[in-house]
């Protein structure tokens, strides 16, 4: 059975709607078809689905006989997993807190991203043809929150680019806590691999413990000094940081073999193959084995579009650390910012959770936004 979606209601209700249902990465296949049926009931979107992502796209003749500019905004549908502590908020079913007059929504991805994605459906719903001067792509993807090889927004982009490329501007409704967060930062991860010889520890001198041949790479981390980068007047902090590390076999074997899994988080002045030499330079003579490679993306903020929403916004736009989809849009030529409601650092944690505040500001912004001519000349 298919869970219905009401457009029409407030923001914080279609919100508490979304995060009622579980979309674990993997299991979006009921949001998904939630999502589609409900644009469905529009004729002015166009709709393209393919496993369980959609694209709805307006098609608006010209207006005061010019093309129309495009737009694209962009939400994921699935989430992390529940929270396994008992007691906790941010799980599903939502739950619902008064909080010094203000009401607060609580659940598994109430701002990454359910919140966003909301705000996407509101619009779809209500901007028709004589209601805003552009043209909109709304994108609903799958598997953001897993290994970059699974993600929705790449297969899109592989299977229906034309149906994204035409954008001249991009939004992704991630959570920046009302204000607009340009770019983002590169990641990369990779194992750094080390190999010795197994021999009783009783007769030590017999082997190469591999876990000791880790002592310099970690040197070469706790000596490094992460740089911070200005580019186009935003200040990204990078870093660089050992996230895991494996090897051994028992108590009484020296080990042959080990592995330090380092994780990459480059400013966007850098190319992915400028951040891979970086750490290559860096850990000379070891073995690096690349896991995950994403590209960063420069801000975004040089365009007539993007100084229309920092004015609609009313707030200095500021870097995003995290890594986001908007790497992807500017990989294929569409300059895009992270504007979404809730609060970044409350993605992914137990009590998880989003203002009705936020979520009507963040939906309030980007209509008038939308509404608003802008002059591109």
């Amino acid at each position: 059975m298919t869970t219905s979606l009401d457009l029409n209601v407030s923001m914080p209700e279609l919100t508490r709607t979304l995060l009622d249902i579980y979309s674990v990465s993997g299991e979006e296949k009921t949001i998904a078809d939630a999502v589609y049926k409900a644009l469905s009931a529009y004729p002015h979107l166009y709709l393209t689905r393919d496993g369980d992502a959609i694209i709805a796209r307006t098609e608006f003749g010209p207006r005061n006989g010019e093309e129309r500019t495009r737009i694209l905004l962009a939400g994921h549908l699935d989430t992390v997993p529940l929270p396994t502590v008992e007691g906790s908020l941010g799980t599903v079913p939502a739950s619902i807190v008064e909080d010094n007059g203000d009401w607060i929504l609580y659940g598994r991805g109430a701002t990454d991203m359910k919140g966003g994605v909301a705000v996407q459906l509101k619009l779809a719903a209500e901007l028709g043809e004589h209601d805003t001067d552009y043209n909109l792509t709304y994108v609903f993807y799958d598997h953001e929150e897993v290994a970059s090889e699974l993600s929705g927004m790449a297969r899109l982009i592989r299977n229906h680019g034309e149906l994204l490329t035409d954008a001249d501007f991009g939004v992704l409704l991630e959570p920046t806590d009302g204000t607009i967060e340009g770019g983002c930062n590169g990641t990369m991860r990779f194992y750094l691999r080390t190999a010795g010889l197994a021999a009783h520890s009783g007769r030590a001198w017999k082997g190469e413990n591999a876990i000791h041949k880790l002592a310099g790479a970690l040197r070469v981390l706790e000596d490094y000094e992460p740089q911070t980068y200005e580019v186009e007047g935003l200040a990204y902090r990078e870093g660089l940081n050992a996230v895991q590390v494996s090897g051994g076999v028992a108590g009484n074997v020296i080990p042959d073999a080990a592995a330090l899994h380092i994780n990459y988080r480059f400013a966007p002045n850098k190319t992915l193959d400028e951040a891979k030499a970086h750490v290559t330079e860096l850990f000379d003579g070891y073995e690096l084995d690349f896991v995950d490679l994403s590209p960063a993306a420069r801000p975004g903020l040089d365009t007539p579009l993007a100084a229309s929403l920092i004015a609609a916004v009313g707030q200095e736009p500021k870097p995003k650390y995290g890594w986001t989809d908007v790497a992807r849009l500017s990989e294929i030529g569409i300059p895009a910012v992270n504007f979404g409601p809730g609060d970044a650092l409350l993605a992914h944690t137990d009590n998880e959770h989003v203002s009705f505040s936020a979520l009507t500001r963040c939906y309030t912004d980007l209509l008038f936004w939308l509404h608003t001519e802008v002059d591109e000349d």
